[in-house]
């Protein structure tokens, strides 16, 4: 699956109000950088001819590789310390393990053991998420595993203008940056549609701010502390919450996990009282702990009531449909830790 696939139900109706779905928009971001810039390339598997970028950069800037993700994540890291910009696409972040030298004893580290006078400006971008039965090694989100390696800074989009933002603002930064995307935000014609991964994006190139926070939803209730696909179940839930009960919840969406916009959390629950952190990821020395200590650490008291978590079970992603959307985070799943939450 590559992301820089602009097949695309999206439609460009002019100017304004244009839609895209994020598929389409990471796949023009990554078009504007390299028209600006004639140092950034892709490079990966079906990211030529399948990916829509051949014919208009040619195949010196558009390499389609061979099934080997050391070799090629190894090139674009070489092609960084020599001062390109090389978008490297992994495919699925399940396939890291095969490659995790590269990644992260060399990507992430030759900039520090070089004492800083080396810079590896490079865009190494994954597909993630469950949902589509495609078990235990093609669901996985693993975000926070690169996360917790530091040299990385870590992006997980959950919209399509904060896709093409955070891809621009990716390629730009002198820094290497893990770009995940959830299958399922990305309005691809043969994944099942949420209804928000086509939406308005501008045609001219800009940069949404990595390690920013955002509020995708404004509420006094409860703060839910989310990324990429969970925000969409989370603003589901709010907004069913809101019409049935009048419970009125307050959704963010952290878009970065490095660096992590913990004052924007800290901000809601002061307001709240009341913390549910939401995670594909697995549950265990994740992001949901991270943001559970991050309050505490600056003041338990903000809490007037014990948080809660929805997560993955420390288990593998099971192939069967209903196996596995018992361990997702899935809308119903999150409404039942609110009403739990809201009656402590």
């Amino acid at each position: 699956m590559s992301a820089t696939d602009t097949t695309s139900a999206g439609t460009e109706a002019g100017q304004a109000g244009r839609k895209l779905t994020t598929a389409r928009a990471i796949s023009e971001a990554i078009a504007q950088e390299m028209e600006r810039d004639q140092g950034v390339v892709v490079i990966g598997e079906d990211v030529g001819a399948y990916g829509g970028m051949l014919d208009q950069f040619g195949p010196d800037r558009v390499l389609d590789t061979p099934i080997s993700e050391t070799a090629f994540i190894g090139l674009g890291i070489g092609a960084a310390v020599e001062g390109m910009r090389p978008v490297v696409e992994l495919m699925f972040a399940d396939f890291f393990g095969v490659c995790m030298d590269q990644i992260y004893n060399h990507m992430a580290k030759i900039h520090y053991e070089s004492g800083g006078n080396v810079k590896v400006p490079m865009v190494l971008m994954m597909a993630a998420g469950g949902g589509y039965s495609d078990a235990e090694q093609h669901s996985q989100c693993l975000w926070g595993t690169f996360a917790h390696l530091p040299g990385m800074k870590v992006v997980v989009p959950s919209n399509p203008a904060d896709a093409k933002g955070l891809m621009i603002s990716a390629i730009r930064d002198d820094n290497p940056v893990v770009y995940v995307f959830h299958k399922g935000v990305m309005g691809l014609p043969w994944m099942a549609k949420n209804p928000r991964s086509i939406a308005p994006v501008p045609e001219e190139a800009y940069e949404t701010p990595i390690g920013k926070a955002t509020v995708a939803r404004s509420g006094t209730d409860a703060t839910v502390v989310t990324l990429s696909l969970s925000v969409h179940h989370a603003l589901d839930v709010a907004e069913k919450m809101a019409a049935e009960s009048g419970v009125d919840l307050e959704v963010i969406d952290l878009r970065s996990l490095v660096p992590l916009d913990h004052e924007t959390v800290l901000s809601s629950v002061s307001r709240t009282g009341r913390l549910l952190v939401v995670d594909e990821d697995y549950q265990s020395f994740g992001m949901t702990g991270e943001i559970a200590a991050r309050v505490a650490e600056t003041d338990p008291g903000l809490l007037r009531h014990p948080l809660r978590r929805v997560a993955v079970p420390d288990v593998p992603i099971p192939y069967a449909r209903s196996l596995e959307r018992a361990v997702l985070p899935t809308p119903e799943r999150i409404e039942a830790a609110v009403h739990d939450l809201l009656k402590a």
